[in-house]
């Protein structure tokens, strides 16, 4: 017998859309001042969309050649799908890992000097690991931190360690999405400090190689030429860094989210609804049961809150949102059918429901829903 493969399940399924990744690409690029190259932020399953098809599409298809991931196993990931581009990791590695950073050639996130020194004790003999050196200039995250001759005197000796090619410099940019003028201010001064300890390293005759400080909020409202790149994640995805404010271009989500009617039932007024009884029908109601939950990544605080699309209308969650299914009522939609496909965020007709409207509901952010979608959801790439 054939063996049953999840994405053949009409249950629970996520749409990629690999003709809107592309153009969002163009448009990404379309931002970029002169000489400015785009790095493809590829961590966390590609922002939970599939490196699968996402990878091959940047790189095939967009001439990507600079990739941003997580962690060493990702990278390897990346390289086993055949990525040939450049591969930095912005997380931590053990230094023990060493040798597999060379063996694949990865570029690794070197974050204080004493992380670096047990890195270059630990390469093989005769043979450096590839870094660039991460400075903290006010995300208080991973990084060097200081004033720019405290800075450079530690980034001095991390360059000229022996086990060690520290081919550039980065930091990252905390409030690049925000409009507001001490936010601005913050982010300009964050740019500088990470400009002034080049060029203090120069001084000192130290080659310091690549310098980036642009993300995807950075290269939307900061666009400075002088970042060799711009870290773009979330806009590859189609969804904006700050939820709220508008992007200088116009993106598409590359994601879809959808189910399926497993069965309708009509009920009477004051019934009582899933766990809790959370909520009771003040109507005679048709009640339409979706095949996906919160071990799907469908959020359980979205319950009685959500609404979602069914041909091309919009219908509310009913009650408590469960582990595998949830209830809409379709009563004002009287042709919905057992079959019928369900758009939790996406296009349906005319209305659409992105991430971040879902993600406003329950206070957070566009890229924990994507990111939060579980992996027992297929994702299935959609092209021309």
């Amino acid at each position: 017998m054939q063996k049953l493969r999840k994405e053949d399940l009409k249950r629970a399924w996520a749409e990629i859309s690999l003709p809107r990744l592309r153009r969002n690409v163009e448009k990404c690029r379309s931002l970029l001042p002169e000489g400015v190259e785009m790095m493809c932020v590829a961590k966390a399953n590609c922002y939970g969309h599939g490196i699968e098809n996402i990878i091959p599409c940047l790189e095939n298809d967009c001439g990507a050649d600079w990739f941003a991931v997580s962690n060493l196993v990702e990278a390897i990931e990346l390289r086993d799908l055949g990525v040939a581009g450049e591969i930095l990791i912005l997380g931590y590695t053990p230094p023990k890992n060493a040798p597999e950073l060379i063996e694949y050639d990865i570029i690794q996130a070197v974050t204080e000097t004493e992380y670096a020194e047990k890195l270059s004790r630990e390469s093989p003999k005769g043979e450096r690991v590839r870094c660039h050196l991460a400075v903290d200039t006010g995300m208080t995250r991973i990084g060097i931190r200081g004033v720019t001759k405290d800075l450079a005197d530690e980034a001095e000796k991390i360059f000229r360690l022996p086990g060690l090619e520290v081919e550039g410099i980065f930091t990252h940019l905390a409030v690049a999405d925000s409009e507001e003028k001490e936010d601005i201010d913050y982010t300009n001064a964050q740019i500088e400090a990470l400009w002034e300890l080049k060029k203090e390293l120069n001084r000192r005759l130290i080659i310091v190689g690549k310098v980036h400080f642009l993300n995807s909020a950075g290269a939307a409202y900061h666009r400075d030429p002088r970042s060799d790149f711009a870290r773009f994640g979330i806009m590859l995805y189609g969804l904006r860094p700050n939820g709220v404010r508008e992007l200088p271009v116009s993106l598409e989500p590359v994601m879809e989210l959808k189910a399926a009617v497993s069965q309708i039932k009509r009920v009477e007024a004051g019934t009582d609804i899933s766990y809790g009884r959370t909520f009771k029908t003040d109507r005679e109601t048709s009640v339409a049961v979706v095949t996906i939950g919160y071990a799907d990544g469908y959020p359980r605080q979205l319950s009685g809150r959500a609404e979602v699309l069914i041909r091309g209308q919009r219908a509310k969650v009913l009650g408590r949102i469960c582990m595998d299914q949830l209830m809409i009522d379709v009563t004002d939609i009287p042709d919905a059918r057992e079959g019928d496909v369900v758009t939790l965020f996406g296009r349906d007709g005319g209305e659409e429901i992105t991430a971040d409207e879902i993600a406003e509901k329950i206070g957070t952010i566009g890229y924990e829903i994507v990111c939060g979608i579980s992996p027992r959801v297929p994702r299935v790439a959609v092209d021309d």
